[in-house]
């Protein structure tokens, strides 16, 4: 290793919202305590990653970063690799058996140990820090946030519910929320430093409740919202149980707070709803969506869906297709069912649905919601949408890339426009993903 390499860090995020803002949590630890954070990867002396246990995809993807940083240790004898986040809390300690590269682990509630868990390393031995912690919101830290227009802010950690498919309340534990004036402050000091747009992150972000208080979630986003009204305010991820009227109602109240839910449901079948353990029957969900459509007739809804879950037949697969025709969700996040060793369904359920079934119902799931979001986004072709410029377009650094109130990509002729602008956009194309325009006066 290089001179001055040892107290240099990088860190790669693996998965949700969630774990980009922990990232953020870390990087601000790490710093206050002297810590640098490197621009790329080899320029580091420490190597975090900030891992999710969700899909085994995300899974599999941090296996590959550590059978490659095993050979960079072979090289460079002094550097650190350290994986934080879900995957170490749900494998624990036989992670440092399976990948040898790892010096120590930390869970999503001991973060504040990072640093001296580097400083221990280094004096021998591999590390874990993989403690439970029902307080932990991490109130106090100011995240280390890059760039200056969006800006997530976690307002509770951890899930009460037992999906059977789900492994978070396993490696995030039960649900806590930040004391209401914490989010405030925090919201304060956004808006002072000119962000543009605030997320409010949660696992299920509509339990939060800070009870001392009295403030629900739906008190908190009128808060919020008041508290930044030149700001554009999302929240997610909702569960169907906690949407209520009151909420839903206080979105539609405030312009500044945008017209996108994402509400996942995972199956169309009643019957598979039952076996995943979500609480809710598919009427019940579909209640839900006519209460938000009512009050709030320009919504834009996005979903989660699972193909091939423990025991499912073809007329529940039927089902799941039947739900996107008939609620058209904007788009979808689609997988096929992996069991998640520890859940409640790798417990007492047999995974018997052939891969190659998962796959061709996950496929004709994936080709029904391609056809509806072109259908959705074809609609918007000739119409004014307003954007929030957030980046460089991946394609041309003469294009910008934004979005909607609704979460709908759009990409457009930069012009003399930066990223955190807000303006009008022409839509002249699109595809099942994004709308192509030009900017208007």
């Amino acid at each position: 290793m290089s001179a001055g390499r040892g107290n240099t860090f990088f860190i790669h995020t693996f998965g949700c919202q969630m774990n980009q803002a922990d990232s953020g949590i870390i990087t601000a630890l790490l710093q206050a305590e002297g810590f640098v954070q490197a621009d790329q990867e080899l320029d580091a002396g420490i190597v975090l990653l900030n891992t999710c246990a969700v899909r085994e995809n995300a899974v599999d993807r941090v296996e590959h970063f550590l059978q490659r940083l095993q050979g960079r240790k072979k090289r460079e004898k002094d550097l650190i690799v350290g994986v934080a986040g879900c995957i170490p809390q749900y494998k624990r300690e036989e992670m440092f058996s399976l990948y040898p590269a790892i010096d120590f682990l930390a869970g999503p509630d001991t973060y504040r140990t990072i640093p001296s868990l580097v400083e221990q390393v280094r004096h021998g031995g591999k590390l874990a820090s993989l403690e439970f912690n029902s307080f932990e919101t991490y109130e106090g830290v100011e995240p280390f946030r890059q760039g200056a227009t969006s800006a997530f802010v976690p307002v509770m950690r951890g899930c009460n519910n037992r999906c059977a498919y789900c492994v978070v309340p396993f490696t995030r534990g039960r649900e806590r929320s930040q004391p209401f004036i914490s989010v405030i402050s925090e919201v304060r000091k956004l808006v002072a430093s000119g962000y543009r747009e605030i997320t409010l992150l949660g696992q299920n972000v509509n339990s939060y409740c800070d009870a001392d208080e009295g403030y629900d979630f739906a008190a908190l986003l009128d808060a919020v919202s008041r508290e930044a009204p030149l700001v554009r305010i999302r929240f997610t991820t909702s569960h169907p149980k906690d949407i209520s009227e009151s909420l839903v109602r206080v979105i539609a109240s405030h312009a500044n707070i945008c017209n996108s839910i994402h509400l996942p449901v995972q199956s169309g079948s009643s019957r598979m709803l039952g076996r995943m353990n979500r609480g809710h029957t598919i009427e019940e969900y579909l209640e839900k969506i006519a209460l938000i459509r009512s009050i709030i007739p320009d919504v834009t809804l996005s979903t989660d869906i699972i193909a091939g879950f423990c025991g499912e037949q073809e007329d529940d697969h039927q089902a799941s297709l039947d739900l996107l025709s008939t609620v058209r969700f904007d788009s979808a996040y689609m997988f096929f069912y992996s069991t998640r060793p520890g859940t409640l369904a790798a417990e007492t359920l047999e995974d018997d649905v052939p891969e190659p079934v998962k796959k061709r119902r996950l496929q004709e799931i994936i080709d029904l919601q391609n056809r509806i979001s072109a259908e959705l986004f074809h609609e918007s072709i000739g119409t004014v949408v307003e954007v929030l410029a957030e980046s460089e377009s991946r394609r041309s650094s003469k294009q910008l890339m934004g979005r909607t109130a609704g979460n709908r990509a759009v990409v457009f002729d930069r012009e003399l426009y930066e990223c955190g602008d807000l303006l009008h956009v022409l839509v002249t194309r699109a595809t099942s993903a994004t709308l192509t325009g030009r900017p208007v006066q």
